[in-house]
């Protein structure tokens, strides 16, 4: 696909829900790929550099430590990461920084259903959250299907919708 022609997709199933002194963004949609190959998606670098948000320094399909690398146009910032949990094809946690993502993936008659939870601080980062985590899985969706667009991180996210993706999950998570 041409990266300047890409857009957003359907919004995603949201809510926030309190996880004791922090709250959960739970983020979930559907992909029409097998757990198996959504699993790589999660999980192989070279696959995550080319749809998430951050890089990283090994393959996190096994449990231990590694660095996340965020991206941000030109620099990048590390964040101490461990693998908790990686039960493949079904179940990956790990901290990034002070936050915890954990990715759930169920076989579906269609593909795979996807379920984030990202545990954060404060509550009302949620919607940013939520905005940048549709992007990210629209492009590995796009990834998915052998028709990358390539990552998009960072302010370049602004080019790309996330403002009025922020602001539309925000109403949904307000209601």
């Amino acid at each position: 696909m041409d990266r300047h022609r890409f857009r957003p997709g359907p919004f995603a199933e949201v809510t926030r829900v309190p996880a004791g002194d922090r709250w959960d963004l739970v983020f979930a949609r559907d992909l029409r790929h097998p757990p198996e190959k959504v699993w790589a998606a999660l999980t192989e670098p070279d696959q995550l550099a080319q749809w998430a948000p951050f890089l990283t320094s090994r393959d996190l399909g096994t449990p231990g430590d590694a660095t996340l690398s965020t991206v941000d146009g030109d620099q990048r910032f590390d964040a101490p990461t461990t693998v908790r949990r990686a039960e493949r094809p079904t179940l990956l946690e790990y901290t990034w920084g002070d936050d915890l993502l954990r990715w759930e993936l169920t076989r579906t008659d269609a593909g795979t259903r996807l379920t984030l939870r990202h545990r954060m601080g404060k509550p009302d980062l949620a919607p940013m959250m939520a905005a940048g985590w549709h992007l990210c899985l629209d492009v590995a969706g796009h990834l998915l299907d052998g028709d990358p667009v390539g990552p998009i991180r960072g302010a370049e996210a602004r080019d790309f919708g996330w403002e009025r993706l922020r602001d539309a999950y925000a109403e949904r998570l307000d209601s």
